[in-house]
């Protein structure tokens, strides 16, 4: 049997440093990430996780050890990262949508600050004093944040929220699956997949495909010849 080899878990230094210089501060800090800026349908998901200093090393060096970018881990891997992350104590997360017809009217980069924006303000609790953030700076989140290229590697906070998003949406994918059979979204989660532009092809645009991305435009719009 082949076993996964497991990440190196994503570090505490960022998160080490806005502690050791805000002690005690109301609301803590939280991590943000998002998953499915890329796929043609479905929609975008933003994950915040919020948890303080004690909580957050404790959970690294033990049931969350190896936590990091949910795309450098198995779909088995995230999945129990994901139920261990919501069930554990001291741990507030969130999950923040914004729907294809939403990323159609804004276009994806503002529907993913809506989306972000919407997960940190569905955290239970205390509004988080502030926020690391992957990526480029996000237009609207109701806090101070620091963005972080790459931060889902480099943040465990960021890690974490990477996981909550990424499970989440795998899960809406799988169950709109369900309900438009023949796209595959269980398999392709709605991503531009060989087999995901045959079936747009042959069946037609859903009402969860994003319509402003070029190739589900095509099929509503085909080019003249």
């Amino acid at each position: 049997m082949r076993l996964e080899k497991r990440a190196v878990g994503a570090p505490l230094d960022f998160e080490e440093a806005w502690w050791s210089e805000n002690p005690d501060v109301p609301g803590g800090l939280v991590g943000v990430d998002e998953a499915g800026r890329g796929p043609l349908a479905g929609p975008v998901a933003a994950g915040a996780v919020a948890m303080d200093a004690d909580a957050a090393h404790s959970l690294r060096a033990g049931a969350l050890a190896g936590i990091t970018d949910s795309k450098k881990l198995s779909e088995e891997r995230r999945e129990e990262l994901f139920e261990t992350l919501v069930r554990a104590p001291g741990v507030r997360w969130a999950l923040g949508l914004a729907t294809p017809r939403e990323i159609d009217r804004l276009d994806i980069l503002r529907a993913t600050h809506l989306a972000m924006r919407r997960a940190v303000l569905a955290l239970p609790g205390p509004a988080p004093a502030f926020a690391f953030v992957d990526g480029l700076p996000v237009v609207g989140l109701p806090c101070p944040h620091r963005a972080i290229v790459k931060g889902d590697a480099k943040s465990f906070l960021v890690a974490a929220a990477s996981i909550v998003a990424k499970v989440s949406r795998d899960r809406i994918m799988r169950e709109l699956d369900a309900e438009y059979p023949g796209y595959g979204f269980a398999v392709h989660k709605g991503y531009p997949t060989a087999a995901h532009l045959e079936a747009l092809a042959r069946l037609g645009v859903t009402a969860v495909h994003r319509r402003s991305f070029g190739p589900v435009r095509d099929v509503l719009n085909p080019p003249m010849l």
